[in-house]
């Protein structure tokens, strides 16, 4: 098995990708953060002192996925057609759940895009709460569903 991301020396190397076909391409993700009551009470009143904290986690993800080729160094640069950060609050085990679903027309994907997005969020979150709760935790990032491409549809089981 020849590794994509290893040239003939042996050393990293970005996958070419200049012969594939333009695709319409989805990538979701999801992950969730964990924290004591009173603090998802006080995100969902508004009460944190920084500011609306899923305005600033959703504008985080969103940058985070349009900027995810300066952090993952194999990422390829992608004009991004569309990115949306949503966020579920489960009062019952005191987490916020979030999804990422970023689009594209291109010849990659948009998994890792989806996953930092979601990645950025959480921190975002954890940043913005940490003076009044340090144990918060994020967990469970994930990709959910990805379509276009050669390699076709994955759906998370």
């Amino acid at each position: 098995m020849s590794l994509t991301h290893i040239n003939k020396q042996g050393n990293a190397k970005m996958v070419d990708v200049t012969s594939k076909d333009d695709t319409r391409r989805i990538g979701i993700a999801a992950g969730s953060i964990s924290m004591a009551p009173d603090t998802l009470k006080q995100i969902v009143d508004g009460n944190i002192k920084k500011g609306d904290v899923f305005s600033v986690a959703q504008v985080a993800g969103i940058m985070a996925a349009k900027r995810t080729y300066e952090i993952i160094p194999m990422c390829h640069s992608l004009l991004l057609t569309g990115a949306d950060i949503h966020f579920e609050c489960d009062h019952k085990s005191s987490t916020i759940h979030i999804t990422a679903t970023i689009k594209t027309t291109g010849k990659t994907g948009v998994e890792m895009e989806a996953l930092t997005a979601v990645s950025a969020a959480a921190l975002t979150i954890y940043d913005m709460c940490k003076a009044i709760d340090r144990n918060m935790t994020i967990q469970n990032i994930r990709l959910i569903e990805k379509s276009g491409g050669k390699s076709g549809h994955y759906q998370r089981e």
